[in-house]
């Protein structure tokens, strides 16, 4: 049985949400507040979390930040904020999922259920290490190691280079990389793309500005290559 920790201020929306899970047999815990949630995910530790951004006392964002810190658990972020602004900086900071109130419940279900898929799919994943000059990526440990020094990466970030590692040098068209990394309803969020293909950059490349390893090819896809041959 999976674990889902509910974060949200609106006492309504939370007693709504713990039932229809709870009915699809997942264990539920919830919070009000960050306080709150920062200390039932510490005690807990949830396979999943659906966290609102609008909370009381800390920004949704911050708690996300702090969880990051500690923990790749998929988070699902519900929030009243449309602007993109709010939703990229909440994808930067490693949620896996971002979903607009009012939303169908039978869509946040969905996505609970493809996060939670693909959270045990990338750890049966048996993919090989990816090295280069640079960088090396175990996929097995979750380990990246950046000219000798540990980087962290979030959630996503393993699962779209795991998506590129599969085939190296090979070019992964936008639809795929969205589907295969946030599931099948997505197809045409290339927003989402840029901002993790750019946050990847940041951490893995020697200059960011002019990538060597993480690839556009512009309208197509990305392709994540390794060393060209000595000589």
């Amino acid at each position: 049985m999976s674990s889902i920790l509910v974060v949200d201020d609106e006492p309504h929306l939370v007693r709504t949400l713990a039932i229809n899970l709870r009915a699809r047999n997942y264990s539920v815990e919830t919070a009000g507040d960050a306080h709150s949630a920062l200390v039932a995910f510490h005690d807990s530790r949830p396979d999943l979390m659906v966290l609102d951004l609008g909370l009381p006392d800390l920004d949704g964002v911050e708690v996300l930040r702090r969880i990051r810190q500690v923990s790749d658990v998929p988070v699902i972020v519900l929030s009243a904020r449309t602007d993109s602004v709010d939703k990229v900086e909440a994808l930067d900071e490693g949620a896996d999922d971002y979903v607009t109130k009012p939303f169908a419940m039978e869509e946040l279900l969905a996505r609970v259920r493809v996060a939670l898929r693909r959270d045990r799919e990338t750890a049966d994943a048996a993919l090989p290490p990816f090295r280069t000059s640079r960088f090396t990526l175990d996929f097995d440990e979750r380990q990246a190691v950046v000219d000798g020094a540990e980087v962290r990466l979030t959630p996503t970030e393993w699962r779209l280079l795991e998506v590129l590692a599969r085939e190296p040098g090979h070019l992964v068209a936008h639809q795929e990389l969205l589907r295969e990394v946030w599931g099948p309803r997505y197809g045409r969020e290339s927003n989402y793309l840029r901002v993790y293909a750019n946050q990847l950059r940041r951490k893995l490349e020697p200059d960011p500005a002019r990538p060597r390893y993480l690839l556009t090819d512009p309208g197509q896809g990305y392709r994540l290559i390794g060393d060209p041959p000595a000589g």
